[in-house]
């Protein structure tokens, strides 16, 4: 094979796309994204490269936001310790999770930011919070049943004309 032929091949091949970098998520940005979300089911899931449990479960969301792409969902990187964010991106894009809208906080007086998305949150990871059409706040502390969750969004989707019997 000559080289032009193969450079011609190599240059076909898709090109994976760059993750985006979490946007950084300060102080206002929770009411930032509750207006941006406003009368819309949301799905806001908070997790870090630090916590191994949100690591085996990360790739379980991407498979819920490919399934699951008539809900918004907000990835929300809450690591205690600094991280890197292309390190988070990478890892989201790696479970599929590339093009969900991501944060990453970035206020180091992390209770700040904890206390102003939920008053008696204190950081533990995972923690999910379903946001309902009407603005009701159910929370998840540790791992997600995808089943439930799943119920959850059909519960605040407008009917399909599906009629059940």
């Amino acid at each position: 094979m000559t080289r032009a032929l193969l450079a011609i091949l190599i240059a076909a091949l898709p090109v994976a796309a760059a993750a985006t970098e979490p946007r950084p998520f300060n102080q206002g940005s929770w009411a930032q994204l509750r207006q941006a979300h406003a009368e819309r089911p949301t799905l806001v899931h908070f997790w870090g490269l630090t916590c191994g449990p949100c690591l085996v479960e990360l790739p379980q969301w991407g498979q819920f936001a490919l399934a699951r792409q008539d809900i918004d969902l907000v990835m929300i990187d809450a690591d205690p310790v600094a991280v890197a964010p292309d390190d988070v991106a990478a890892t989201l894009n790696k479970a599929g999770l590339g093009k969900v809208e991501s944060w990453q906080f970035a206020d180091p007086f992390l209770e700040r930011l904890e206390y102003e998305i939920d008053r008696s949150w204190r950081g533990e990871l995972p923690y999910t919070l379903l946001i309902g059409r009407d603005g009701t706040i159910t929370s998840i502390l540790g791992a997600t049943d995808f089943v439930d969750l799943d119920h959850w969004v059909d519960r605040q989707l407008p009917a399909t004309g599906r009629h059940h019997i």
